[in-house]
């Protein structure tokens, strides 16, 4: 599903939360829809797979990523501090 928003793409995409499908949308470039459609059809995928795909390779990347696992600590318990503050 695509649709065109000011100058590019809106791409209603699939998301997967503890076995669930979930919905969203994601606006992409006109120039990056009509690559990723390219390359998902030479593939012989879908767009809503090539984004997918794409993400997990990402979050994985990240989880390996020891300077971003160390600020997302730092931020879970800045956010815990708060929580708790709040909570007295």
């Amino acid at each position: 599903m695509r649709y065109n928003v000011r100058g590019g793409c809106a791409v209603a995409i699939s998301r997967y939360h503890e076995g669930m499908t979930k919905q969203t949308t994601v606006r992409l470039p006109e120039d990056l829809a009509d690559d990723a459609e390219a390359v998902a059809r030479v593939n012989g995928t879908s767009v809503n797979a090539l984004i997918v795909d794409a993400l997990k390779a990402e979050i994985g990347r990240v989880r390996q990523d020891e300077d971003f696992t160390s600020r997302a600590k730092r931020l879970l318990d800045r956010d815990r501090e708060l929580l708790e503050r709040l909570a007295r």
